[in-house]
């Protein structure tokens, strides 16, 4: 039923490729990639948070950030955001979509996964563990 999932951030490079790489090892055959409400666009995964998913063992392929646009919004079987405000926003948008706009943490308990671009690793390690349960739980039913 969801073939085509885009995970959502703000920047694109720390949160969204990293739930992305996660999605995409689990189910192989599904098209998962990431997007950005203010994506900085071209830059690739922020160093810390390539480093934190790689050391402990998610592969991490290259990535360009790239910005959420309306053909990416309506091609998108389902569209996972970090936060409820980046949620609404969305919706907000590109109001066709909002049918197929969750959270990343829809099914382990709502909560928003904050942003760890320029904190220190502690905070990455953190919103890493965030973004594995979360998208695990998105596995179990993908």
């Amino acid at each position: 039923m969801f073939n085509r999932i885009v995970v959502i951030c703000d920047g694109n490079i720390c949160r969204s490729p990293t739930a992305a790489a996660i999605l995409a090892a689990g189910v192989p055959g599904k098209q998962i990639s990431s997007a950005g409400l203010i994506a900085v666009v071209g830059q690739d995964m922020a160093p810390l948070a390539r480093e934190v998913a790689e050391s402990r063992g998610l592969h991490c392929p290259s990535h360009q950030a790239r910005q959420l646009d309306s053909l990416i919004s309506n091609t998108a079987d389902l569209l996972l955001v970090m936060e409820k405000r980046q949620r609404n926003e969305l919706m907000q948008r590109y109001p066709a979509a909002s049918g197929k706009v969750f959270l990343l943490d829809h099914w382990s308990g709502g909560a928003d996964i904050p942003d760890p671009y320029r904190r220190d690793r502690d905070t990455f390690e953190h919103v890493y563990e965030l973004i594995e349960r979360a998208s695990t739980a998105w596995l179990a039913r993908l």
